[in-house]
């Protein structure tokens, strides 16, 4: 694509470096900032620095926040005595927009995938059994993708704490196997949760 200007031609760049941008879409993008007011594109650029510099993972859950503790674990409202497992912050706010689940997460950063060079240690599997051990945890749910790699970081899970009085329940399968938690329905999701079940059912 050529440019009229290198300064359009590094904004571009750096646009179609986000996720499902092509060079076509950044350029639309660019050129509606060039459209608006010099102080607003300036607002614009801050809050993204801001955002990057001083947003914080919860040191108890692992999940995005503006302070050491997120707003969800600070809730006194919240039943602090479930713990949702999650894999990814996305899938917080997708189980969050249910609003079936009134307990607290706890953010794996990932899934246990060999194939992809993940394995137990690059998660935050020892918080989590820290948080068991330390907290009166009465039931942990399990919220993975339904596939193969979600199973096994399941079992792998069950397994660590099998000596832990706490009971362990998976969300029930209204969602395909081999999909992806995030991009489920509000309502297939939130049937989901509400209709859990002990996770033997699922993993062996």
């Amino acid at each position: 694509m050529q440019l009229p200007s290198t300064l359009l031609e590094n904004a571009v760049a750096q646009f179609a470096k986000l996720p499902g941008i092509g060079k076509k879409t950044a350029l639309r993008l660019v050129l509606h900032l060039l459209k608006q007011d010099v102080n607003e594109v300036a607002l614009f650029g801050d809050t993204l620095t801001k955002m990057r510099k001083e947003i914080q993972f919860c040191k108890r859950c692992n999940n995005i926040s503006d302070g050491e503790i997120c707003s969800i674990c600070s809730n006194t409202a919240r039943n602090q005595h479930i713990v949702c497992v999650v894999e990814n912050i996305r899938d917080v706010i997708a189980i969050e927009s249910t609003q079936q689940f009134n307990g607290t997460y706890h953010v794996l950063g990932g899934i246990i995938s060999p194939l992809d060079g993940i394995g137990p240690d690059q998660l935050t599997i020892e918080l989590l059994v820290k948080r068991i051990t330390q907290e009166q945890i009465d039931e942990l749910v399990f919220a993975l993708s339904p596939n193969i790699q979600g199973d096994t970081t399941i079992y792998f899970i069950q397994k660590k704490i099998a000596h832990l009085s706490c009971k362990i329940t998976t969300i029930a399968r209204g969602i395909a196997f081999g999909g992806e938690l995030e991009y489920a329905d509000e309502m297939t999701l939130a049937r989901s949760i509400a209709n859990r079940l002990p996770v033997q059912q699922y993993v062996q």
